[in-house]
């Protein structure tokens, strides 16, 4: 898989989610605009081209970038964004917690836990959208390490390692009444049991946790007229 793939971009169609969280045993809808999301999660390779840094903890161009906080995936966002010489979607304060989602910008960002969940349904009822082994590096199949990304078969929209490899960070504060400024993680990692590896899968960390099987993937809000496109339809 060279650059160009790494940068793709899927056009998500919009449709409604139904997120559901069993700590709580509650269940409910979203409305999911269009939107695009990477075809992988970023690379390490694009992570140090943007950033000059390397903080994974295995290391391989074509691994997902890992051992990243949910404010590096940010700042990512911000600098990638300003690269390209479009709107960052996000205003970052100089307190600490202070950021705000311009939702009408055009730059890079993290999928809301809404979209990611779409993006990796695709359509698809069931908790996965294909057997686990074929799509996903996880436990059973991953001989406890980090694997390149687009290894796996990907989902009906054109998506890989939407499960297993590493977990994708979201935009979302998980619970704040009861975890504070924790956030959401999706998806499961390399190192995770098979019920973890499903699309319905809600897991938490404090924004500055940096682990080896936490990563992320970019988004985009509305029409994106510059890099590589696909449609998912």
């Amino acid at each position: 898989m060279d650059s160009d793939e790494e940068s793709r971009l899927i056009a998500i169609p919009a449709g409604q989610v139904t997120l559901s969280d069993r700590r709580i045993r509650r269940t409910w809808p979203v409305e999911v605009a269009a939107f695009h999301l990477g075809a992988v999660p970023v690379t390490q390779e694009r992570y140090a081209r943007v950033t000059g840094d390397s903080p994974s903890a295995a290391r391989g161009a074509r691994l997902p970038v890992e051992s990243v906080s949910w404010w590096d995936a940010i700042r990512f966002c911000n600098a990638l964004t300003r690269h390209e010489g479009l709107t960052p979607a996000y205003r970052v304060g100089t307190g600490e917690g202070e950021v705000e989602w311009d939702v009408t910008a055009d730059g890079y960002r993290l999928p809301t836990e809404a979209e990611w969940e779409r993006a990796c349904r695709a359509g698809t009822a069931g908790p996965r959208y294909g057997p686990l082994d074929e799509i996903a590096w996880y436990r059973g199949n991953s001989e406890e390490h980090l694997h390149e990304v687009g290894g796996r078969a990907p989902n009906p929209w054109g998506l890989y390692d939407m499960l297993g490899n590493v977990w994708d960070w979201c935009w979302d504060t998980y619970d704040a009444e009861v975890y504070g400024e924790y956030k959401v993680l999706r998806g499961g990692g390399w190192f995770d049991e098979h019920w973890s590896c499903r699309a319905s899968v809600r897991r938490r960390g404090h924004p500055a946790f940096r682990v080896d099987d936490v990563g992320f993937r970019l988004a985009r809000t509305g029409h994106v007229g510059r890099g590589r496109v696909e449609s998912s339809d």
